[in-house]
């Protein structure tokens, strides 16, 4: 998959969680303010990632560049919504689950070497 491609993809995943996180937590059909402004801060981060070609998740990364009270908000939207992704988007969490995986692997081997 080329890089633009998993940008793409990464910045739709976080916002269909932000999307569930708000409509779950604060109602309505659309973002409320504080939540747009997350989506709207995870995808522009998404946009300047320079570790977008090797990395799996943002939670992998050795370089934190979400700003401590926002890693913070994010952090607390995957918790909520990752779980409840196998209900609303199952290909997509099967994906995350399986990438997770493959990524742990490489790690452990990376660690033995």
């Amino acid at each position: 998959m080329d890089v633009q491609s998993k940008r793409q993809r990464e910045k739709e995943t976080v916002s269909l969680m932000i999307h569930l996180y708000c409509r779950k937590k604060h109602g309505g059909k659309e973002l409320c303010p504080q939540c747009a402004q997350l989506d709207a801060y995870a995808r522009a981060r998404s946009d300047k990632c320079p570790f977008m070609e090797t990395k799996t998740f943002c939670s992998n990364c050795k370089v934190h560049c979400y700003k401590p009270e926002m890693r913070e908000k994010i952090r607390e939207v995957m918790r909520f919504s990752g779980p409840r992704m196998i209900f609303h988007h199952p290909i997509m969490a099967i994906r995350h689950v399986i990438e997770s995986k493959k990524e742990r692997r490489r790690m452990e081997q990376n660690h033995e070497t």
